[in-house]
């Protein structure tokens, strides 16, 4: 699966996690604040990945042994 497909995959599932969000603390939903939380749980998904990434890189760098 390629970058574009996980990056559809997370905008759709971010789009309705946000809808029911909204549906759910004010009991209706605007466009507005759907659209702003979307945006910020798909963010928020990358950032994580980011950081998981980040820390994988760095024990395998640790747990490398090196050649001396």
């Amino acid at each position: 699966m390629n970058r574009f497909h996980v990056f559809i995959i997370r905008a759709f599932v971010g789009l309705a996690f946000a809808v029911v969000l909204t549906r759910f603390f004010y009991g209706h939903v605007n466009m507005f604040l759907v659209l702003a939380l979307a945006i910020f749980l798909v963010g928020m998904a990358y950032v994580t990945e980011f950081m998981r990434r980040r820390r994988e890189l760095k024990e395998q760098s640790v747990d490398t042994p090196k050649d001396p």
